[in-house]
C-alpha cells in the first residue's frame, strides 16, 4: 500500500488506512479514497449523530440511516448535521 492517498474528505494527500473499515465494495472504495484522518472525522460525526438523534446501532433502520449518512459525509454533500450544530472555525 502506498504512503499516501488523495483523501476525498480532506481534499489533500494523507495517510491511508491499513484495511477496509466497512464490508463489501463500499469498504473497498473507502479504503481507496478515504484517509485515516478522514475516517476519524466520520467516526466523530457518527458519534454526534448517534448521541444527538438518540440512534441505536442495533436498530436496522438506524443502521441504514447511518450508512447513508456515512456515504454522504465521505463522498457526497456532507450529510445531516444535528439541529443547532455550528461547524468549528478553522484556524
Amino acid at each position: 500500500m502506498s504512503d499516501e492517498i488523495q483523501c476525498v474528505v480532506l481534499n489533500r494527500p494523507a495517510e491511508p488506512m491499513a484495511s477496509a473499515p466497512w464490508p463489501g465494495e463500499l469498504g473497498q472504495r473507502i479504503l481507496r479514497e478515504v484517509s485515516k484522518e478522514g475516517w476519524q472525522q466520520w467516526l466523530s460525526r457518527q458519534t454526534m449523530l448517534i448521541n444527538e438523534q438518540r440512534l441505536s446501532p442495533i436498530n436496522p433502520e438506524h443502521r441504514a440511516y447511518l450508512e447513508a449518512q456515512m456515504t454522504a459525509f465521505l463522498f457526497g454533500d456532507g450529510g445531516d448535521e444535528p439541529e443547532g450544530w455550528v461547524a468549528p472555525e478553522d484556524g
